[in-house]
């Protein structure tokens, strides 16, 4: 009993630690109880009492007897890894060509996932209920505890009313209520967890942030394509910048060539039109075919035909300038400290890397030293994670009163 009682009386003590602990392993940042040690600054015996609670809560595994790694001296470490058979959250993601659903465990582990691509219907509340209903049925199968769930769309969403403000890309009408009609599907789906929503893009910094290429990023700049348009996001220290009603970052509405194509937002020539995968096609005097998305074509195009098709060459020249002259200006404003790209950007800059980065530096008063990385996305569905973000965060925040009451 006493063993008990001290127990309880470290874990007391450490349970203002347990989210940053969770957070810790969650992002890949402590792999034994020795880093947990340090990097949370308590005493090893608190550090054990956290990872043990943490154990217990059905989200982490403590391995007390690891093998030593060759060459090394004494006992090895404790080893800290997310359990395999945890809670997840349910994540979905609304584009332009179709939705897809997933289950997602700590550390952006993609667990389950539903087929994409399908016809996006005119009312939101009919995707979001195919969408919602394709989730509950891999919880079904999967009979995995689900902690809530998050929702990624191509728009901003208004704060706080968790609105869909002008779904361009969509037939939807302006300023669909995007969450209150997840909130209503998930419950109509017997699925009683928080439900949370966001732009795409933003989810997609998120998730690479703490997964991916924006992983120790303190100012991380992220530009991409969806199927249609573009989209920004910014991360700073660890937290998405979103403005004061969630608008922020609207990097698609920058414009590149006042002489360019129309916008849907009523300007010409903006960063949405000119550099998203239709204006690559028509660049490249490609006609979009019926089969598959605009983004997979772009992607396909870029694979098959540009080492030896100089239309193609001259299309992807074309958008990457146009694109680094819009980087160059965000990089004016905002002072990044590292640029990820996703979509047909990343595959412009896998094609042409010292193109793009010359544009930027030419253009840039604080890219000039060349010290700004600009790097690729690297994880897949990315938004889809970003979404499961939103839905583990309040875990991440206060694990016990998360998944206690419920236990």
């Amino acid at each position: 009993m006493g063993d008990v009682t001290r127990t309880r009386t470290r874990l007391e003590r450490g349970r203002n630690a347990l989210g940053p602990a969770l957070e810790l392993v969650h992002t890949g940042q402590a792999p034994t109880r020795a880093v947990l040690t340090t990097a949370l600054g308590v005493t090893r015996a608190t550090a054990g009492a956290v990872a043990a609670e943490l154990q217990s809560l059905g989200l982490i595994t403590v391995d007390s007897r690891p093998a030593a790694s060759a060459g090394s001296h004494g006992r090895p470490s404790h080893r800290l890894a997310i359990a395999d058979d945890g809670p997840v959250a349910l994540a979905a993601q609304i584009h332009a060509d179709g939705f897809r659903a997933a289950l997602v465990g700590l550390g952006g582990r993609i667990i389950a996932t539903t087929p994409g691509c399908v016809t996006v219907s005119a009312d939101p509340a009919q995707v979001l209920r195919q969408v919602v209903d394709a989730g509950a049925g891999l919880l079904a199968t999967t009979g995995r505890r689900c902690i809530g769930a998050g929702l990624a769309v191509p728009t901003a969403v208004a704060e706080p009313e968790g609105t869909a403000l002008s779904p361009h890309h969509l037939a939807w009408p302006a300023s669909a209520p995007v969450r209150d009609l997840f909130h209503q599907c998930l419950a109509d789906a017997g699925l009683d967890v928080p439900g949370f929503s966001g732009n795409d893009v933003n989810l997609a910094a998120l998730a690479e942030h703490r997964h991916g290429a924006g992983s120790g990023s303190r100012h991380l700049l992220c530009v991409a394509t969806g199927h249609r348009g573009v989209g920004g996001a910014l991360v700073l220290d660890g937290r998405l910048h979103t403005g004061s009603a969630g608008l922020a970052l609207e990097v698609g509405h920058l414009t590149v060539d006042p002489h360019g194509r129309p916008c849907h937002c009523g300007s010409r020539g903006c960063l949405d039109v000119e550099t998203d995968p239709l204006a690559f096609l028509e660049a490249a005097g490609r006609e979009p075919g019926p089969e598959g998305s605009l983004l997979d074509q772009s992607r396909e195009l870029l694979r098959t035909s540009y080492p030896d098709d100089p239309a193609v060459q001259a299309a992807a020249r074309t958008v990457i300038d146009r694109l680094g002259l819009g980087l160059a200006g965000l990089v004016n404003i905002l002072n990044p400290d590292r640029i990820i790209l996703g979509g047909l950007h990343r595959w412009l800059l896998e094609a042409d890397a010292p193109r793009l980065r010359a544009v930027v530096e030419r253009h840039s008063l604080w890219g000039r030293s060349g010290d700004i990385p600009v790097l690729p996305c690297t994880l897949a569905h990315n938004s889809l994670v970003g979404a499961a973000e939103l839905a583990w965060q309040p875990v991440l925040d206060d694990p016990l009163g998360a998944l206690e009451p419920t236990a």
